[in-house]
């Protein structure tokens, strides 16, 4: 096989392991893909002390009343957009608190609108759009790391000295060079020549995976391992409450029902009552002190 010209970055470059990957039946084909996709654990392992310390910035912002962005092209933009989705739902946290941008907007979202990622100040007019300030957070993904879009836009929010965060998988690239911490899993070549929606697009959401769940639980929106602010907005997500509630309190399912449905089907404030055997206002109340941490409004009411 040829050699890649040295400007071809790591993840344009051509896999000596699947070179002859259009010849094989499909179960070498999978083959080939397992044994690919189980690099990328490793390869987000070793860049953890990056994670953990951008973990560690963004809740400070946080704390202090900031945001979270995420901004990407392409399947990078996707997965943040992605990640932000899950946040409210699943942390019970409002959707403002962790927003996905994407290059091309909504419809990006489902179609590709790829060159809209060549544009370097896009990216900061629409930060700029969402009204981002020096108070928030900003997480530029870009599997190459040179993507104008994203690297632009972690460059003004530097400039405006918000808290900026790269995740990449190519060391030294543009990006790095942009923000303040870097994670750069290095998981090589695709098994299909620049098809980063594959290796490089699973290495980005562990590292996604990680941040947003990680920050959460600092923030204290999960109580051991327990979902404690999750959004009863359907059927499955209602039993899971009452589970939680049932396994947080001790109470039986029937009294856990009664409990429930005085708070109003909202598990936060179910619990602050079934712990503190105050009323659903006053949980309501205490929970919009504490900024909906349970174990917080359960302390206040707990020294009032």
């Amino acid at each position: 096989m040829p050699e890649a010209p040295e400007s071809t970055p790591l993840t344009e470059q051509e896999n000596p392991r699947t070179a002859q990957i259009s010849s094989l039946p499909t179960t070498e084909i999978l083959r080939l893909m397992s044994e690919e996709d189980a690099r990328v654990a490793a390869a987000v392992a070793q860049v953890l002390p990056e994670v953990a310390r951008a973990v560690d910035g963004i809740v400070t912002r946080l704390n202090k009343g900031g945001r979270l962005f995420y901004l990407g092209t392409g399947t990078s933009g996707r997965l943040g957009v992605l990640d932000a989705a899950e946040c409210a739902p699943t942390f019970g946290v409002s959707p403002e608190l962790v927003q996905g941008i994407m290059a091309g907007g909504y419809e990006a979202c489902y179609r590709a609108v790829e060159a809209s990622e060549d544009d370097a100040a896009a990216g900061a007019r629409d930060l700029q759009a969402r009204g981002f300030t020096k108070q928030d957070a900003l997480v530029g993904i870009a599997a190459s790391g040179r993507t104008p879009y994203t690297v632009g836009a972690v460059e003004q929010a530097r400039k405006l000295g918000a808290f900026t965060v790269a995740i990449t998988c190519v060391p030294g690239s543009s990006i790095t060079k942009a923000a303040e911490i870097s994670i750069v899993p290095v998981v090589g070549p695709e098994v299909i020549a620049g098809s980063t929606r594959l290796k490089a697009g699973t290495a980005q959401k562990l590292v996604l995976n990680m941040i947003s769940t990680a920050t959460m639980i600092r923030l204290g929106y999960v109580t051991g391992n327990r979902m404690t602010n999750v959004q009863t907005r359907n059927v499955k997500l209602r039993a899971r409450a009452l589970r939680i509630l049932q396994l947080e309190s001790g109470l039986d399912e029937e009294q856990a029902k009664k409990v429930l449905a005085e708070a109003g089907d909202d598990l936060p404030v179910a619990l602050v009552m079934s712990k503190t055997g105050r009323t659903a206002a006053e949980a309501k109340r205490a929970l919009q002190e504490t900024k909906g941490v349970v174990a917080q409004a359960i302390t206040l009411l707990a020294s009032g």
